[in-house]
């Protein structure tokens, strides 16, 4: 049964296969504003060599530590890889702290699941899975985002008890209820 999971190097092949995946499924996941297009800029060079997949991987669980270095303007983040034993289908992303970009478009979770494992449920297990991680960082509940013409996105994030809050540009937003404590008040 899949599962969220810290990323590990034990899924480097799967997870190779899904990257060629993404950019044979189109040029956005690589030239775009994805995470996996940031990674792929980031670490595509190195991620055929074992150690040099060893040390992206190891970069990436050390995201969620606040006193990792980082770009200006991002915040920490814990990114869950989503793994059938050692098949790689999916990652998923949640951030710490809002950000004024984050809260106007990118929210606090984001995920992606490779191509080939699409339309299966995957991406609803994972945002389901999350709630409970967010929770524990402290959410009561989470912005969640998609493009206003991705409906496989929009219905994941409804199915997960989104609730619609706007559309601003071409982003739709959506608040997720986390099941963790109300803020004292």
């Amino acid at each position: 049964m899949p599962q969220l999971t810290t990323p590990t190097a034990r899924v480097r092949t799967s997870f190779l296969k899904a990257m060629r995946e993404f950019a044979d499924e189109n040029d956005a996941w690589f030239n775009g504003n994805s995470m996996i297009s940031e990674e792929i800029r980031r670490y595509g060079d190195v991620w055929e060599e074992p150690e040099g997949f060893a040390g992206y991987v190891a970069d990436v669980v050390a995201a969620a530590d606040p006193a990792t270095e980082r770009p200006a303007g991002w915040v920490p983040a814990t990114v869950l890889w989503y793994v059938e034993g050692d098949e790689w289908l999916g990652r998923l992303a949640i951030r710490h702290a809002y950000t004024p970009h984050l809260l106007e478009y990118g929210g606090i979770v984001g995920y992606e699941v490779r191509p080939s494992a699409r339309r299966r449920g995957h991406a609803t297990a994972m945002l389901r899975a999350a709630l409970p991680v967010a929770a524990r960082l402290g959410f009561e509940r989470v912005l969640v985002t998609c493009d206003h013409d991705n409906t496989g996105s929009r219905k994941v994030i409804e199915a997960c008890g989104g609730v619609f809050d706007d559309q601003r540009g071409v982003k739709l937003r959506y608040w997720v209820p986390t099941g963790g404590p109300s803020p004292a008040g």
